[in-house]
């Protein structure tokens, strides 16, 4: 047997592992995990350190309010599997300002479009609701349902906002994520921004069934935007 042989194997066998969803022992040989202490300085400079320097870099500061979110509800043993999602709706919709992030290995799993509600803006959203009807997104901290479902647009994730006045009507507005047609990059080259939905953060829907079996069963998802009122009053973002 060749060298090259020798290696097919385990390489054949580390490809099959992850198809059913193992991540050893691949992800551990080139991801190590972040052995730092939960919250201690050492553990956010790692953090920061490695995921603002992958190839889909997330702005430092953003990253930063996004792990104190973090922090805050993995203290409140909210979050089940170590996984973060960030939007950032400062940024057009023409960009990806959507990421989800692998925080025990600090890695990049998902950076992409996604929409923002019609009456939070056109191509870039600066109005955020709570309540039912509006027909805008909603900022704060989410966890996502354990369980996706079969609805309207194919399958669907909810979210349950956390935060009181800000966002804790999402499970009553029906805030899901799911696929649509008007979030992807030929989109973006024919009109400039994504399309629009009810509220929903929708992504495309080839990567819709991925990342959402990503982000199910209890993770966080941070949706961002420098609004000086959710900021100074966010427990999640002040108090990690």
């Amino acid at each position: 047997m060749n060298k090259l042989s020798f290696l097919a194997y385990p390489l054949f066998f580390f490809a099959l592992s992850g198809l059913f969803g193992f991540e050893w022992p691949i992800t551990a040989i080139f991801y190590p995990a972040n052995a730092e202490a939960l919250g201690s300085s050492q553990w956010y400079a790692k953090e920061i350190n490695n995921l603002t320097t992958q190839k889909d870099h997330i702005d430092p500061h953003l990253l930063r309010l996004g792990l104190n979110a973090y922090v805050k509800a993995r203290h409140q043993g909210l979050d089940s599997k170590e996984v973060l999602t960030v939007i950032d709706y400062s940024k057009p919709s023409s960009e990806k300002r959507l990421w989800v992030f692998d925080i025990k290995h600090m890695r990049t799993l998902f950076h992409t479009w996604v929409s923002h509600g019609k009456n939070s803006g056109a191509a870039i959203a600066q109005s955020f609701s709570n309540s039912p009807g509006s027909l805008k997104s909603s900022l704060g901290v989410f966890l996502t349902d354990s369980d996706p479902y079969i609805g309207n647009h194919g399958y669907s994730l909810r979210l349950n906002g956390l935060e009181p006045g800000i966002n804790d009507n999402a499970y009553r507005r029906d805030i899901v994520i799911h696929g649509a047609w008007y979030v992807n990059e030929d989109i973006v080259k024919h009109y400039g921004a994504v399309g629009r939905s009810f509220g929903c953060p929708a992504v495309s829907s080839e990567l819709s069934q991925p990342l959402i079996n990503t982000i199910k069963q209890r993770t966080l998802v941070f949706a961002y935007y420098p609004d000086s009122h959710w900021l100074s009053h966010s427990n999640f973002v002040n108090n990690a």
